[in-house]
């Protein structure tokens, strides 16, 4: 039996209020800048310029801080740098 693969469900608002009221403020924190870093890496792409190389290792870093205050709470929380990384 092989498992079939997890489609992204949206949740309603008041559902994702609810489950961010029993999570740490700094756990919240560091969620949003997760996905926010990881979207901005997923915006480089091709042949990279000098400066597109240091923001996209800024942003690599920011994710990376990021997902080390995410593993300690839940390490299931971590995201990853975007899709073909």
């Amino acid at each position: 039996m092989t498992a079939s693969p997890l489609i992204p469900v949206p949740i309603p608002d008041r559902v994702a209020v609810l489950i961010g009221s029993c999570m740490p403020a700094h756990v919240l924190q560091a969620e949003i800048e997760a996905e926010c870093a990881a979207r901005e890496v997923h915006r480089f792409r091709g042949p990279l310029c000098a400066e597109d190389r240091a923001d996209r290792e800024h942003a690599l870093s920011t994710l990376a801080r990021a997902n080390k205050v995410l593993a300690a709470y839940n390490p299931r929380l971590t995201v990853k740098p975007g899709r073909g990384w």
